[in-house]
Protein backbone atom coordinates (compact mmCIF):
# COMPACT_ATOMS: atom_id res chain seq x y z
CA UNK A 1 0.00 0.00 0.00
CA UNK A 2 1.14 3.51 -0.74
CA UNK A 3 0.66 6.33 1.74
CA UNK A 4 -0.23 9.69 0.23
CA UNK A 5 -0.64 12.91 2.17
CA UNK A 6 -2.55 15.35 -0.04
CA UNK A 7 -2.61 19.10 0.52
CA UNK A 8 -5.91 20.85 -0.15
CA UNK A 9 -5.77 22.80 -3.41
CA UNK A 10 -7.94 25.87 -3.35
CA UNK A 11 -8.94 27.36 -6.64
CA UNK A 12 -8.92 24.02 -8.49
CA UNK A 13 -12.28 22.79 -9.73
CA UNK A 14 -12.74 19.07 -10.16
CA UNK A 15 -15.41 17.64 -12.38
CA UNK A 16 -17.64 14.84 -11.07
CA UNK A 17 -18.62 13.19 -14.30
CA UNK A 18 -19.70 9.72 -15.32
CA UNK A 19 -16.09 8.72 -14.75
CA UNK A 20 -16.34 9.39 -11.02
CA UNK A 21 -16.56 6.50 -8.58
CA UNK A 22 -18.13 6.58 -5.15
CA UNK A 23 -16.86 4.30 -2.45
CA UNK A 24 -18.94 1.85 -0.47
CA UNK A 25 -21.28 3.55 1.97
CA UNK A 26 -20.28 1.04 4.63
CA UNK A 27 -17.55 2.36 6.90
CA UNK A 28 -15.32 -0.33 8.35
CA UNK A 29 -12.86 -0.23 11.23
CA UNK A 30 -13.73 3.35 12.15
CA UNK A 31 -12.20 5.07 15.15
CA UNK A 32 -12.30 8.51 16.73
CA UNK A 33 -9.81 10.18 19.05
CA UNK A 34 -11.27 13.18 20.90
CA UNK A 35 -9.17 15.86 22.56
CA UNK A 36 -10.19 18.40 25.20
CA UNK A 37 -9.26 21.26 22.85
CA UNK A 38 -12.07 21.21 20.24
CA UNK A 39 -10.24 18.68 18.10
CA UNK A 40 -10.83 15.14 16.90
CA UNK A 41 -8.96 12.60 14.80
CA UNK A 42 -11.10 10.41 12.51
CA UNK A 43 -10.04 7.11 10.97
CA UNK A 44 -12.27 5.35 8.43
CA UNK A 45 -11.91 2.50 5.96
CA UNK A 46 -14.13 1.77 2.94
CA UNK A 47 -14.05 -0.74 0.11
CA UNK A 48 -13.12 0.72 -3.26
CA UNK A 49 -13.80 -0.81 -6.70
CA UNK A 50 -11.97 1.33 -9.21
CA UNK A 51 -11.91 0.95 -12.97
CA UNK A 52 -8.94 2.05 -15.02
CA UNK A 53 -11.17 4.55 -16.83
CA UNK A 54 -12.27 6.31 -13.62
CA UNK A 55 -10.83 9.80 -13.25
CA UNK A 56 -12.05 10.82 -9.79
CA UNK A 57 -13.08 9.38 -6.44
CA UNK A 58 -15.89 10.83 -4.35
CA UNK A 59 -15.64 10.14 -0.62
CA UNK A 60 -19.00 11.13 0.86
CA UNK A 61 -19.87 11.80 4.46
CA UNK A 62 -16.83 13.48 5.99
CA UNK A 63 -17.37 15.97 8.79
CA UNK A 64 -18.26 19.52 7.80
CA UNK A 65 -15.45 20.71 10.06
CA UNK A 66 -12.78 18.59 8.35
CA UNK A 67 -9.35 20.20 8.40
CA UNK A 68 -8.46 19.55 4.80
CA UNK A 69 -4.72 20.09 5.19
CA UNK A 70 -4.57 17.19 7.69
CA UNK A 71 -5.90 14.49 5.36
CA UNK A 72 -3.93 11.25 4.95
CA UNK A 73 -5.04 8.79 2.28
CA UNK A 74 -3.93 5.15 2.14
CA UNK A 75 -4.65 3.59 -1.26
CA UNK A 76 -3.16 1.23 -3.83
CA UNK A 77 0.24 2.16 -5.35
CA UNK A 78 -1.41 1.67 -8.76
CA UNK A 79 -3.51 4.80 -8.17
CA UNK A 80 -2.07 8.31 -8.45
CA UNK A 81 -3.89 11.16 -6.67
CA UNK A 82 -3.30 14.49 -8.42
CA UNK A 83 -5.48 16.90 -6.46
CA UNK A 84 -8.14 17.13 -3.81
CA UNK A 85 -11.29 19.18 -3.24
CA UNK A 86 -13.78 19.51 -0.42
CA UNK A 87 -17.34 19.59 -1.82
CA UNK A 88 -20.67 20.16 -0.16
CA UNK A 89 -23.64 21.31 -2.24
CA UNK A 90 -26.49 22.32 0.03
CA UNK A 91 -29.60 21.88 -2.10
CA UNK A 92 -31.31 24.99 -3.45
CA UNK A 93 -33.79 25.49 -6.26
CA UNK A 94 -31.15 27.37 -8.25
CA UNK A 95 -28.63 24.51 -7.98
CA UNK A 96 -31.24 21.95 -9.01
CA UNK A 97 -32.28 24.05 -11.99
CA UNK A 98 -28.67 24.58 -13.05
CA UNK A 99 -27.97 20.83 -12.81
CA UNK A 100 -31.05 19.98 -14.94
CA UNK A 101 -30.38 22.29 -17.90
CA UNK A 102 -30.69 20.16 -21.04
CA UNK A 103 -32.39 17.36 -19.12
CA UNK A 104 -35.91 16.03 -18.87
CA UNK A 105 -38.14 17.45 -16.15
CA UNK A 106 -41.82 17.56 -15.41
CA UNK A 107 -43.78 20.78 -15.35
CA UNK A 108 -46.98 21.51 -13.50
CA UNK A 109 -49.29 23.68 -15.65
CA UNK A 110 -52.52 25.31 -14.60
CA UNK A 111 -55.36 23.78 -16.61
CA UNK A 112 -58.12 25.89 -15.12
CA UNK A 113 -58.74 27.73 -11.91
CA UNK A 114 -58.62 24.66 -9.70
CA UNK A 115 -56.83 22.00 -11.80
CA UNK A 116 -53.27 21.33 -12.88
CA UNK A 117 -51.80 19.04 -15.47
CA UNK A 118 -48.32 17.55 -15.53
CA UNK A 119 -46.31 17.55 -18.77
CA UNK A 120 -42.84 16.34 -19.70
CA UNK A 121 -40.34 18.84 -21.05
CA UNK A 122 -36.66 19.69 -21.42
CA UNK A 123 -35.28 22.50 -19.28
CA UNK A 124 -33.51 25.00 -21.52
CA UNK A 125 -32.73 27.90 -19.20
CA UNK A 126 -33.81 29.65 -16.03
CA UNK A 127 -33.65 33.14 -14.63
CA UNK A 128 -34.83 33.39 -11.06
CA UNK A 129 -38.57 32.82 -10.82
CA UNK A 130 -38.95 32.05 -14.55
CA UNK A 131 -37.71 29.03 -16.52
CA UNK A 132 -37.81 28.19 -20.21
CA UNK A 133 -38.71 24.64 -21.26
CA UNK A 134 -39.28 22.76 -24.52
CA UNK A 135 -42.30 20.46 -24.55
CA UNK A 136 -42.49 17.06 -26.27
CA UNK A 137 -44.26 18.69 -29.21
CA UNK A 138 -41.31 21.12 -29.55
CA UNK A 139 -43.06 24.17 -28.15
CA UNK A 140 -40.96 26.53 -26.11
CA UNK A 141 -42.76 28.08 -23.17
CA UNK A 142 -41.96 30.09 -20.08
CA UNK A 143 -43.10 28.66 -16.74
CA UNK A 144 -42.76 29.46 -13.08
CA UNK A 145 -39.61 27.84 -11.68
CA UNK A 146 -41.63 26.67 -8.67
CA UNK A 147 -43.72 24.51 -11.02
CA UNK A 148 -40.80 22.39 -12.22
CA UNK A 149 -40.71 18.88 -10.74
CA UNK A 150 -37.41 17.01 -10.46
CA UNK A 151 -37.20 13.22 -10.51
CA UNK A 152 -33.89 13.00 -8.64
CA UNK A 153 -30.80 14.80 -7.49
CA UNK A 154 -28.15 14.69 -10.23
CA UNK A 155 -24.83 13.03 -9.52
CA UNK A 156 -23.10 16.33 -10.20
CA UNK A 157 -24.53 17.66 -6.95
CA UNK A 158 -22.82 16.33 -3.83
CA UNK A 159 -25.32 16.74 -1.01
CA UNK A 160 -23.13 15.37 1.78
CA UNK A 161 -19.80 16.89 2.85
CA UNK A 162 -17.36 15.03 0.62
CA UNK A 163 -13.78 14.81 -0.53
CA UNK A 164 -13.14 14.52 -4.25
CA UNK A 165 -9.84 13.34 -5.68
CA UNK A 166 -8.69 13.69 -9.27
CA UNK A 167 -6.93 10.39 -10.05
CA UNK A 168 -5.35 8.13 -12.61
CA UNK A 169 -5.21 4.37 -12.24
CA UNK A 170 -2.85 2.00 -14.03
CA UNK A 171 -5.43 -0.77 -13.92
CA UNK A 172 -8.69 -1.89 -12.33
CA UNK A 173 -8.24 -1.83 -8.56
CA UNK A 174 -10.20 -3.53 -5.80
CA UNK A 175 -8.86 -2.48 -2.42
CA UNK A 176 -9.57 -1.09 1.04
CA UNK A 177 -9.19 2.70 1.15
CA UNK A 178 -8.09 4.19 4.48
CA UNK A 179 -8.54 7.80 5.49
CA UNK A 180 -7.34 9.85 8.50
CA UNK A 181 -8.27 13.47 9.07
CA UNK A 182 -8.64 16.03 11.84
CA UNK A 183 -11.94 17.70 12.67
CA UNK A 184 -12.93 20.76 14.68
CA UNK A 185 -15.86 21.50 17.01
CA UNK A 186 -15.67 18.28 18.99
CA UNK A 187 -14.25 17.97 22.47
CA UNK A 188 -14.60 16.17 25.76
CA UNK A 189 -14.57 17.23 29.37
CA UNK A 190 -14.44 15.27 32.59
CA UNK A 191 -17.00 15.60 35.36
CA UNK A 192 -16.76 13.98 38.76
CA UNK A 193 -19.17 13.15 41.57
CA UNK A 194 -17.73 12.70 45.07
CA UNK A 195 -20.28 11.13 47.42
CA UNK A 196 -19.33 11.55 51.09
CA UNK A 197 -20.41 9.25 53.90
CA UNK A 198 -18.81 10.26 57.20
CA UNK A 199 -15.04 9.76 56.71
CA UNK A 200 -15.35 7.76 53.48
CA UNK A 201 -16.25 8.71 49.93
CA UNK A 202 -16.83 7.25 46.48
CA UNK A 203 -15.73 8.94 43.28
CA UNK A 204 -17.50 8.55 39.94
CA UNK A 205 -16.05 10.11 36.80
CA UNK A 206 -17.93 10.84 33.59
CA UNK A 207 -16.59 11.81 30.20
CA UNK A 208 -18.88 14.15 28.24
CA UNK A 209 -18.25 14.25 24.48
CA UNK A 210 -19.76 17.31 22.82
CA UNK A 211 -20.03 16.76 19.07
CA UNK A 212 -20.65 19.81 16.86
CA UNK A 213 -18.35 18.62 14.08
CA UNK A 214 -21.04 18.17 11.44
CA UNK A 215 -20.79 14.38 11.37
CA UNK A 216 -22.50 11.45 13.08
CA UNK A 217 -20.29 8.61 14.23
CA UNK A 218 -21.95 5.18 14.28
CA UNK A 219 -20.51 2.24 16.23
CA UNK A 220 -17.06 3.74 16.25
CA UNK A 221 -14.06 2.94 18.41
CA UNK A 222 -13.65 5.87 20.76
CA UNK A 223 -10.51 7.03 22.56
CA UNK A 224 -9.76 10.21 24.47
CA UNK A 225 -6.54 12.11 25.02
CA UNK A 226 -6.11 13.99 28.30
CA UNK A 227 -3.40 16.64 28.24
CA UNK A 228 -2.67 19.96 26.63
CA UNK A 229 -1.29 19.38 23.15
CA UNK A 230 0.56 21.78 20.88
CA UNK A 231 -1.85 21.76 17.95
CA UNK A 232 0.57 22.88 15.26
CA UNK A 233 2.73 19.82 15.89
CA UNK A 234 -0.03 17.24 15.45
CA UNK A 235 0.51 14.55 12.83
CA UNK A 236 -2.68 12.64 12.20
CA UNK A 237 -0.89 9.49 11.05
CA UNK A 238 1.25 9.24 14.18
CA UNK A 239 -1.60 9.92 16.59
CA UNK A 240 -3.76 7.30 14.94
CA UNK A 241 -1.11 4.64 15.33
CA UNK A 242 -0.82 5.32 19.05
CA UNK A 243 -4.55 5.23 19.69
CA UNK A 244 -6.23 2.57 17.62
CA UNK A 245 -5.66 -0.40 19.99
CA UNK A 246 -8.82 -1.12 22.02
CA UNK A 247 -9.19 -2.94 25.32
CA UNK A 248 -11.71 -5.79 25.29
CA UNK A 249 -12.72 -5.55 28.95
CA UNK A 250 -15.85 -3.73 30.06
CA UNK A 251 -13.93 -1.01 31.92
CA UNK A 252 -12.41 2.07 30.33
CA UNK A 253 -8.69 1.48 30.00
CA UNK A 254 -6.15 4.19 30.77
CA UNK A 255 -2.52 4.29 29.76
CA UNK A 256 0.13 6.95 29.36
CA UNK A 257 2.10 7.89 26.27
CA UNK A 258 4.57 10.72 25.63
CA UNK A 259 3.40 12.81 28.57
CA UNK A 260 -0.33 12.43 27.87
CA UNK A 261 -2.95 9.98 29.11
CA UNK A 262 -5.24 7.98 26.84
CA UNK A 263 -8.63 6.60 27.78
CA UNK A 264 -9.93 3.86 25.53
CA UNK A 265 -13.63 2.98 25.49
CA UNK A 266 -13.87 -0.84 25.13
CA UNK A 267 -17.17 -0.89 23.25
CA UNK A 268 -18.48 0.74 20.04
CA UNK A 269 -20.01 4.16 20.61
CA UNK A 270 -22.56 6.11 18.55
CA UNK A 271 -22.25 9.90 18.79
CA UNK A 272 -24.82 11.93 16.89
CA UNK A 273 -24.03 15.37 15.54
CA UNK A 274 -25.12 18.25 17.80
CA UNK A 275 -25.33 15.86 20.72
CA UNK A 276 -23.54 15.38 24.04
CA UNK A 277 -22.72 11.79 25.00
CA UNK A 278 -21.61 10.76 28.49
CA UNK A 279 -19.57 7.68 29.38
CA UNK A 280 -18.54 6.58 32.87
CA UNK A 281 -14.79 6.06 33.08
CA UNK A 282 -13.90 6.21 36.80
CA UNK A 283 -15.35 4.40 39.80
CA UNK A 284 -13.36 4.48 43.04
CA UNK A 285 -14.93 3.44 46.33
CA UNK A 286 -13.99 3.47 50.01
CA UNK A 287 -11.78 6.57 49.74
CA UNK A 288 -10.59 7.92 53.09
CA UNK A 289 -11.24 11.65 53.34
CA UNK A 290 -10.31 14.49 55.67
CA UNK A 291 -12.16 17.71 56.43
CA UNK A 292 -9.80 20.66 56.58
CA UNK A 293 -10.33 24.28 57.60
CA UNK A 294 -8.10 27.17 56.58
CA UNK A 295 -8.03 30.96 56.72
CA UNK A 296 -5.67 33.42 55.02
CA UNK A 297 -5.04 36.59 57.02
CA UNK A 298 -3.31 39.94 56.52
CA UNK A 299 0.36 40.76 56.58
CA UNK A 300 0.78 42.30 60.06
CA UNK A 301 2.59 45.31 58.57
CA UNK A 302 -0.60 46.30 56.71
CA UNK A 303 -3.11 45.35 59.37
CA UNK A 304 -4.88 48.37 60.86
CA UNK A 305 -7.44 47.96 63.61
CA UNK A 306 -9.55 44.77 63.51
CA UNK A 307 -10.58 42.56 60.60
CA UNK A 308 -12.84 39.53 60.47
CA UNK A 309 -12.45 36.63 58.04
CA UNK A 310 -14.41 33.58 56.96
CA UNK A 311 -12.86 30.13 57.25
CA UNK A 312 -12.72 28.03 54.08
CA UNK A 313 -13.51 24.34 54.37
CA UNK A 314 -11.97 21.61 52.26
CA UNK A 315 -12.32 17.93 51.50
CA UNK A 316 -8.95 16.23 51.04
CA UNK A 317 -7.95 12.69 50.18
CA UNK A 318 -4.80 10.85 49.27
CA UNK A 319 -3.86 10.39 45.65
CA UNK A 320 -5.69 7.70 43.70
CA UNK A 321 -4.05 4.91 41.75
CA UNK A 322 -5.31 6.41 38.48
CA UNK A 323 -4.72 9.83 36.85
CA UNK A 324 -7.68 12.18 36.53
CA UNK A 325 -8.16 14.53 33.56
CA UNK A 326 -9.03 18.10 34.45
CA UNK A 327 -12.70 18.73 35.06
CA UNK A 328 -15.41 19.83 37.47
CA UNK A 329 -16.05 17.93 40.70
CA UNK A 330 -19.27 18.11 42.70
CA UNK A 331 -19.37 16.98 46.31
CA UNK A 332 -22.54 15.44 47.74
CA UNK A 333 -23.56 14.06 51.11
CA UNK A 334 -26.62 12.41 52.61
CA UNK A 335 -28.70 13.69 55.51
CA UNK A 336 -31.79 11.80 56.59
CA UNK A 337 -31.99 10.09 53.18
CA UNK A 338 -31.81 13.42 51.39
CA UNK A 339 -28.94 14.27 49.04
CA UNK A 340 -27.26 17.63 49.66
CA UNK A 341 -24.75 19.43 47.46
CA UNK A 342 -21.87 20.53 49.70
CA UNK A 343 -19.96 22.39 47.02
CA UNK A 344 -18.23 22.13 43.70
CA UNK A 345 -14.75 22.84 42.42
CA UNK A 346 -12.48 21.93 39.54
CA UNK A 347 -9.27 19.96 39.31
CA UNK A 348 -6.40 20.27 36.87
CA UNK A 349 -4.84 17.27 35.16
CA UNK A 350 -3.92 15.22 38.22
CA UNK A 351 -1.36 12.39 37.99
CA UNK A 352 -1.86 9.26 40.07
CA UNK A 353 -0.77 9.29 43.72
CA UNK A 354 -1.11 13.09 43.95
CA UNK A 355 -3.12 14.26 46.96
CA UNK A 356 -6.28 16.19 46.16
CA UNK A 357 -7.63 19.11 48.20
CA UNK A 358 -10.96 20.64 47.22
CA UNK A 359 -12.39 23.85 48.60
CA UNK A 360 -16.13 23.36 48.99
CA UNK A 361 -17.12 26.67 50.58
CA UNK A 362 -16.90 28.68 53.79
CA UNK A 363 -17.83 27.33 57.19
CA UNK A 364 -20.95 28.86 58.71
CA UNK A 365 -19.92 28.40 62.36
CA UNK A 366 -16.18 29.09 62.41
CA UNK A 367 -14.94 32.71 62.23
CA UNK A 368 -11.57 34.38 62.72
CA UNK A 369 -10.72 37.93 63.71
CA UNK A 370 -7.35 39.68 63.87
CA UNK A 371 -6.50 42.98 65.47
CA UNK A 372 -3.35 44.95 66.27
CA UNK A 373 -2.67 45.60 69.95
CA UNK A 374 0.67 47.36 69.33
CA UNK A 375 2.02 48.95 66.17
CA UNK A 376 5.48 50.50 66.12
CA UNK A 377 7.33 51.13 62.88
CA UNK A 378 9.78 53.50 61.27
CA UNK A 379 11.47 53.77 57.90
CA UNK A 380 13.40 50.53 58.36
CA UNK A 381 11.71 48.39 61.03
CA UNK A 382 8.34 47.44 62.40
CA UNK A 383 7.32 45.81 65.68
CA UNK A 384 3.69 44.74 65.85
CA UNK A 385 1.55 42.72 68.25
CA UNK A 386 -1.48 40.96 66.80
CA UNK A 387 -4.22 39.11 68.64
CA UNK A 388 -5.99 36.32 66.78
CA UNK A 389 -9.40 35.07 67.88
CA UNK A 390 -10.99 31.88 66.49
CA UNK A 391 -14.60 31.15 67.41
CA UNK A 392 -16.16 27.73 66.85
CA UNK A 393 -19.93 27.76 67.37
CA UNK A 394 -20.45 24.24 66.05
CA UNK A 395 -20.92 21.07 68.11
CA UNK A 396 -17.69 19.46 66.88
CA UNK A 397 -14.05 20.31 67.47
CA UNK A 398 -12.24 21.99 64.59
CA UNK A 399 -8.57 22.39 63.73
CA UNK A 400 -8.00 25.54 61.69
CA UNK A 401 -4.94 26.29 59.58
CA UNK A 402 -4.07 29.99 59.96
CA UNK A 403 -1.90 31.48 57.22
CA UNK A 404 -0.15 34.82 57.74
CA UNK A 405 2.19 36.32 55.11
CA UNK A 406 5.35 37.70 56.74
CA UNK A 407 8.83 38.83 55.69
CA UNK A 408 11.48 36.15 56.05
CA UNK A 409 14.62 38.24 56.51
CA UNK A 410 17.32 36.63 58.62
CA UNK A 411 16.69 39.31 61.24
CA UNK A 412 12.94 38.72 61.35
CA UNK A 413 11.53 37.54 64.68
CA UNK A 414 8.28 35.92 65.73
CA UNK A 415 7.30 35.53 69.38
CA UNK A 416 4.28 33.47 70.37
CA UNK A 417 3.21 30.60 72.60
CA UNK A 418 1.77 28.72 69.60
CA UNK A 419 3.75 26.38 67.37
CA UNK A 420 4.18 27.52 63.79
CA UNK A 421 5.97 26.62 60.56
CA UNK A 422 6.71 28.38 57.30
CA UNK A 423 4.89 27.07 54.23
CA UNK A 424 5.16 28.20 50.63
CA UNK A 425 8.16 30.33 51.50
CA UNK A 426 6.72 33.23 53.47
CA UNK A 427 3.49 32.02 55.06
CA UNK A 428 3.58 31.72 58.84
CA UNK A 429 1.34 28.72 59.40
CA UNK A 430 -0.42 27.88 62.66
CA UNK A 431 -2.53 24.80 63.31
CA UNK A 432 -5.04 25.83 65.96
CA UNK A 433 -7.43 23.40 67.60
CA UNK A 434 -10.69 25.02 68.67
CA UNK A 435 -13.04 23.09 70.92
CA UNK A 436 -16.74 23.04 70.07
CA UNK A 437 -18.72 26.12 71.17
CA UNK A 438 -15.62 27.95 72.39
CA UNK A 439 -13.31 30.77 71.32
CA UNK A 440 -9.56 30.38 71.11
CA UNK A 441 -7.28 33.44 71.32
CA UNK A 442 -3.53 33.75 70.91
CA UNK A 443 -1.04 36.60 70.49
CA UNK A 444 1.91 36.99 68.12
CA UNK A 445 4.66 39.58 68.08
CA UNK A 446 6.21 40.31 64.65
CA UNK A 447 9.47 42.17 64.28
CA UNK A 448 11.30 42.63 60.98
CA UNK A 449 12.99 44.89 58.52
CA UNK A 450 10.66 46.45 55.99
Amino acid sequence: MKKLSIAFLTGLTLSTSLWSVSLSNEIKNSSLVVYSSMLGLVHEERDLNLHKSDTSIIYKGVAKSVQTDSINVDISPDVTLYSQQYRFDSLTQEKLLQAHIGKKVEVRLLRNKNEFKIISATLLAFNGEKSIVKTLDYKIITVQSDNIIFDNVPDTLITKPSLVWNIKSKKDVKTRMKLDYLISNINFQSNYILNINEDKASLTGWISINNRSGKRFDNTKLSLLAGDIQKKLIKAQTLYKTMRVMNHSTAVKENSFEGYHFYTIPFPVTIANNETTQIKFVQENNISIQRLYSVSLSNPLYLKGERKSDVSQFIAFNGLSIPLPKGDMRIYSQREEQTILLGENSINHTPKDINIKLKIGTNFDVKVSQKTTKHEDNHDWFNIDVQYSLSNNSDTNKTVEVLVPFNTHKDSKIKTDETYTFTKGNLVTFSIKVESNTTKKFNVNYESKK
